[in-house]
């Protein structure tokens, strides 16, 4: 399995994500109750001296599991919007969404002469 990193860069990472949602909705991010259901969790299951804490490890596991959903959706929405429902394309703008580029005609305008 994966490293999970530092609980707290995935915290901080958590909340950069709830910034994204909090800004469409157009409300503080500190207002929603997944802000404060993150930072009560994180702050009950903090480091003690015990040599294994399962459930820090579970909430860990989780928040970096979350985590990748909101990252995973945020992205495939910006994708969506970028190559999803503008209509009927060009050849050439079709062409250029993939990185391909058309080869000129021979005379510059077209085959009439």
């Amino acid at each position: 399995m994966a490293s999970l990193g530092s609980p707290l860069r995935t915290l901080r990472s958590l909340l950069r994500e709830l910034r994204y949602v909090s800004a469409q909705a157009g409300r503080p991010y500190r207002d929603m109750a997944a802000y404060q259901h993150l930072r009560e969790a994180f702050r009950a299951h903090r480091i003690t001296s015990e040599k294994l804490c399962r459930a820090q490890h579970e909430l860990h596991f989780q928040a970096a599991t979350y985590l990748c959903l909101l990252r995973s959706v945020r992205e495939h929405l910006a994708l969506h919007q970028a190559y999803h429902a503008r209509g009927e394309r060009s050849t050439e703008e079709a062409a250029g969404l993939v990185g391909l580029k058309l080869p000129q005609q021979p005379g510059g305008k077209g085959w009439d002469p």
